[in-house]
């Protein structure tokens, strides 16, 4: 086995990340450096990451792009791998991070993985989550992480190539995480989405869903992930409801307000 150290930082934010964490370290051995920056965790992450590592900083989150470009800023590697704290590097992807790093890291400016998530208990091949492309190993000279507060990405100067190898996901253990994430999420894209002006319709309320589902399960072969397929598009037709349904709430919140203003 190859156990030379690569000149790559690996960067991680993390908030009471406990239950994950471990495993993620775990198969990070291999690289020159460990950042991993904390939202001032209430568990045990911060104590675990220390285990592997002697750079871990607290930071207050500001927003996921924020955080992402303090860890980056952090790192003192120019090449960064970016993984969450519930991600697992294979040996198969890390065999391939080494043969395109002998070969090909100076005609490249990043790389590109498959994402490979865990629904309770299953690996999801259909569905549109795989392969769940994500531009995760760049030179942090050329890329910074954008977006808004719910989906971000790395504007990258240069050209990519995608790694065939799998970035193992483990998320959604059970349907109790995919509620909470559910509840968390629709509400940052309703907040985000009524900051800029936008409104929602019976029309989103009723169809967005329904052609979620029908994306999900039908054009993206859901069902052929059997029963675990067949509830995930239904979880995620619900996320999608939410999400208008949220956005509704808020503008009817604020007629009220506007409303009894006008009243007084």
């Amino acid at each position: 086995m190859d156990t030379e150290k690569l000149d790559i930082s690996v960067v991680i934010i993390t908030y009471n990340e406990e239950k994950n964490i471990r495993r993620c370290l775990e198969h990070l051995g291999w690289a020159r450096e460990i950042v991993v920056v904390d939202s001032y965790s209430t568990d045990k992450t911060v104590e675990i990451a220390r285990e592997y590592t002697d750079k871990v900083v607290l930071h207050a989150f500001e927003g996921y792009v924020k955080q992402k470009n303090y860890a980056l800023d952090k790192a003192t590697v120019n090449w960064v791998l970016s993984v969450d704290a519930d991600e697992v590097v294979t040996p198969e992807l890390l065999s391939q991070i080494r043969e395109v790093w002998s070969k090909d890291k100076e005609m490249y400016a990043g790389f590109m993985v498959n994402r490979r998530s865990r629904f309770c208990g299953k690996w999801i091949g259909h569905c549109g989550w795989y392969p769940d492309r994500k531009l995760r190993l760049f030179n942090r000279q050329k890329g910074r992480w954008t977006g808004d507060r719910l989906h971000e990405k790395i504007q990258l100067e240069g050209k990519i190539k995608n790694l065939k190898a799998d970035l193992l996901h483990y998320t959604y253990e059970n349907l109790a995480d995919i509620i909470e994430r559910t509840q968390r999420y629709s509400a940052i894209f309703a907040e985000a989405k009524f900051e800029r002006g936008k409104r929602t319709s019976i029309l989103d309320l009723l169809f967005r869903p329904v052609f979620k589902f029908f994306k999900a399960y039908v054009l993206k072969q859901g069902f052929r992930d059997g029963s675990h397929g067949l509830i995930l598009c239904i979880c995620a037709a619900h996320s999608v409801f939410m999400k208008y349904a949220k956005l509704w709430e808020l503008v009817r919140r604020r007629s009220e307000r506007q409303g009894r203003k006008t009243e007084s």
